[in-house]
């Protein structure tokens, strides 16, 4: 019997995925997250902000069925990370009370939804800036130095994974929304400020102990069902002008991953790009068993997010597995797994050599 293209395609990653998790066990001890809503795995919960998700019908999918604050119907690419370099199924919220230090000493998210590099992107919603995450990272330490004595605390943090997954809320609930930054800066110029503040932000990492630290990219950000519903003027297709703006920060954001594997001693940084992959998935729904691109699962799923997204539920879809999008701003668990897998594969991997 031949085998068809795809499911090859499925062996060759399933055992990829097995020797990873094989080989990784030792090497990786945490999982720490820096970002936004595509990394957040509850922290909003505890902050005096709208921008949350932890009512149904998000998390429907999560282990349990619980809303825990992710903006997904289930995991996140983070909790796939996680599980993948054999640690656990999913990387806890450091704001969340019931969790503590034995359960951060082998991961912990301090990411924030809506929050971005700028902390005027923060301030639009009144969630945690990045500044905020990293003032948490030190009190982290601290109590992992406690807990582990000086010694092995700061061997985990050298051998810890700390990934950054943030940027798209600058240029979409910022930039293109707001009055300010775009009187100030022309495009180009913002994203060099960000760039600015991303390559600041990895240093600070390092100073602290940080050696393997993953620098997300942004998204087709012009391929969300958000973008594509008021894209009138091209039958709602991508926004492009959005899109070449995306193309054009990861690549500033690749210039300071070469710079600084290069100037900083020790440090392996790594691009992890989540561009061309999700691209790849919206062009192509069907190839990875998708019915829908360009509609996200949730309520009508064309511009719905957060509380919007919980009113609507009614009309949501019944099988989120069929929808590349679970709201109008956010990935399915599905698609969340794809990508988290296809960074591991084609990036993370390195850290077994």
């Amino acid at each position: 019997m031949e085998l068809q293209p795809n499911l090859l395609a499925l062996l060759s990653s399933l055992h990829i995925f097995c020797l990873i998790l094989i080989k990784t066990n030792a090497k990786v001890p945490a999982i720490i997250v820096f970002g936004d809503s595509s990394v957040d795995a509850g922290n909003n919960n505890f902050i005096p902000t709208v921008a949350r998700s932890n009512f149904q019908p998000y998390g429907r999918d999560f282990l349990g069925g619980k809303a825990t604050g992710r903006f997904s119907n289930g995991r996140i690419p983070t909790d796939f990370i996680s599980e993948a370099f054999g640690i656990k199924e999913y990387v806890p919220a450091y704001l969340d009370p019931k969790n503590n230090i034995s359960d951060f000493a082998t991961g912990v998210s301090f990411a924030s939804a809506a929050t971005g590099y700028d902390n005027a992107t923060s301030a639009v919603l009144g969630v945690i800036p990045l500044w905020k995450q990293l003032e948490y990272y030190k009190q982290y330490q601290k109590n992992l130095t406690a807990y582990l004595g000086e010694t092995k605390a700061k061997e985990s943090i050298s051998e810890s994974l700390h990934l950054m997954s943030i940027g798209t809320n600058d240029f979409l609930e910022n930039y293109y929304t707001m009055p300010g930054r775009a009187s100030q800066y022309t495009i180009q110029q913002y994203q060099t400020f960000l760039a600015g503040i991303a390559e600041n932000f990895i240093r600070s990492l390092y100073g602290l102990g940080a050696r393997k630290i993953s620098l997300g990219g942004v998204p087709p950000m012009g391929c969300l069902p958000l973008e594509r519903t008021t894209n009138f003027m091209e039958q709602n297709g991508c926004v492009a002008s959005y899109n070449n703006v995306a193309l054009e920060f990861n690549g500033k954001l690749q210039n300071i991953t070469t710079k600084l594997n290069q100037e900083l001693p020790g440090l392996k940084l790594f691009f992890s790009n989540p561009y061309h992959i999700m691209l790849h998935i919206i062009k192509k729904p069907e190839l990875y068993g998708f019915e829908s691109a360009s509609v996200a699962c949730c309520a009508t799923g064309m511009f719905e997010m957060g509380y919007a997204c919980s009113r609507g539920s009614m009309f949501s879809c019944s099988d989120a597995s069929k929808f590349v999008f679970w709201d109008s701003f956010h990935p399915t668990e599905k698609t969340n797994s794809i990508v988290a897998k296809y960074v591991v594969e084609h990036v993370l991997a390195q850290l077994l050599e």
